[in-house]
């Protein structure tokens, strides 16, 4: 008697599955799963290997690594995602010119920041970064950029098109590839009796991007094979009467990109000061350099991992829902939009609050037996409050781009990154590093609750 049923939810979840938004986020997940699996007992391996003094010198290195992505690509990839979604239909050839002009505009960009770091090493090291053993790190990671462009334009590429298998594969290689690398030169300089420094995984970050580009290169040759030009036919022999074309891809991407990526380097801007200040204001409240590094080392490497690995499914919702939430808005199904809306802010909601109950009670034991770190454990358990707000401000940011509206986000963040400034600049020296996390919370809650208003009396109301 109970069987119809049981088919009938089996349809259902079968009919859900099929949602290329549903099944693209559940594909990134379980990619971003492994992925943060791997990454989390490699920082683990790293915390061992390299020290956490070594580890915050690692760290330093990050804010000149997302500067080069927010100008080289970050627009880029969101501006492909988003008109491909929406001309992907009406013009069949589109999204292949629009990835074509991406790869183009972000390679001649990423080659000129390669080159500029080579250049600059001495003095980004010396008078940005102010810590001098930066510098043989910067030409390393200068060999990156291009490669991770490539393959985040090819990413966006896809998202638009809402297929995930290939970015979503294209992540686990990256990470695999890079830990494998790490933990092989690790070994022979072991064996070679060689001394372990920091430079290994930089070069594991050049390693793993140059797998995840050659993945994603190799995936894009095939699918524009002689079965994907007939499959093209086929749609343009379907539909007739579609002769709309994109009269000019690259002004569809400059028009775009150029303002979302000037946000987004301004962002970043203060972001990485924020990040680089952070050590040389412990040294006001009484850390030494090398303390300072350790502890700085700690929250970023150790702590901050463990807070942030439920993101992958948020990380995963906001890719998707962009173009999903693009292509509702071109079609003004305010419906669809309203309803995605709610959904969101209810699941980060819950997600986050369970996230934080089990980190403030399982913090300590995280940072004491798995990175033999009781302040790991201490600013794990700290920085679980932020959850809700980290899920919930990310997610809806990306709701924001989706509806032509980038700039609230970059307005929101900003403020948030301004909030956490004034705590490290002013308060750290009085109060340590508790007043950086006391920082991190007031401006994600800020930022979400702004952000809920803002679609509220938009979009809401």
């Amino acid at each position: 008697m109970h069987k119809p049923i049981l088919n009938g939810d089996f349809v259902k979840i079968q009919n859900k599955l099929k949602n290329p938004v549903v099944f693209g986020t559940l594909l990134l997940s379980f990619a971003g799963i492994l992925s943060k699996i791997i990454g989390f007992f490699y920082r683990i391996f790293l915390s061992r290997t390299i020290g956490a003094e070594g580890l915050g010198i690692y760290q330093l290195i990050f804010p000149i690594s997302t500067i080069c992505f927010a100008i080289t690509v970050s627009g880029i990839s969101t501006s492909l995602s988003k008109f491909v979604a929406e001309y992907k239909e009406r013009d069949p050839s589109a999204p292949k010119r629009l990835l074509r002009f991406g790869l183009l505009l972000s390679s001649l960009l990423s080659i000129g920041a390669m080159l500029i770091l080579f250049r600059y090493s001495s003095f980004i090291a010396a008078n940005i970064l102010l810590e001098p053993r930066c510098e043989p790190l910067i030409p390393i990671l200068a060999l990156s950029i291009p490669l991770a462009s490539f393959h985040s334009c090819i990413h966006g590429y896809y998202y638009g098109k809402k297929k995930a298998g290939i970015p979503a594969a294209s992540s686990f290689i990256e990470q695999f590839v890079r830990v494998i690398f790490v933990f092989l030169i690790y070994q022979i300089q072991l064996e070679q009796g060689k001394p372990i420094d920091v430079s290994i995984a930089v070069w594991g970050l050049v390693f793993g991007e140059a797998g995840a580009t050659l993945f994603c290169a190799t995936s894009l040759l095939i699918s524009s094979g002689e079965w994907g030009k007939k499959k093209r036919g086929q749609a343009q022999e379907a539909h007739p009467a579609n002769h709309f074309r994109v009269s000019s891809p690259g002004k569809k991407l400059l028009t775009y990109s150029v303002p979302l990526s000037m946000n987004r380097l301004a962002l970043t801007l203060f972001a990485s000061f924020e990040s680089i200040l952070i050590p040389s204001r412990l040294c006001q409240f009484g850390y030494s350099q090398s303390d300072a590094l350790g502890v700085y080392g700690v929250l970023t490497g150790m702590a901050l991992s463990i807070v942030t690995f439920p993101t992958v499914f948020t990380n995963s919702v906001s890719v998707m829902i962009l173009p999903f939430i693009s292509e509702a808005d071109s079609r003004n199904d305010a419906k669809k939009i309203s309803l995605t809306i709610y959904r969101t802010i209810f699941g980060c909601l819950l997600l986050g609050s369970l996230c934080t109950v089990s980190l403030w009670f399982g913090g300590d034991w995280i940072g004491s037996v798995l990175f033999g770190n009781a302040l790991a454990g201490k600013f794990i358990c700290l920085l679980s409050f932020i959850c809700p707000f980290l899920f919930l401000s990310s997610i809806l940011s990306s709701i924001m781009h989706g509806l032509g509206m980038p700039g609230y986000p970059f307005a929101l963040n900003l403020l948030g990154c301004l909030v956490r400034i004034f705590f490290v600049y002013a308060l750290i020296p009085l109060y340590g590093l508790k007043a950086y996390l006391t920082g991190m919370l007031v401006s994600q809650v800020l930022t979400s609750v702004l952000s809920v208003r803002i679609l509220w009396k938009k979009r809401l109301r």
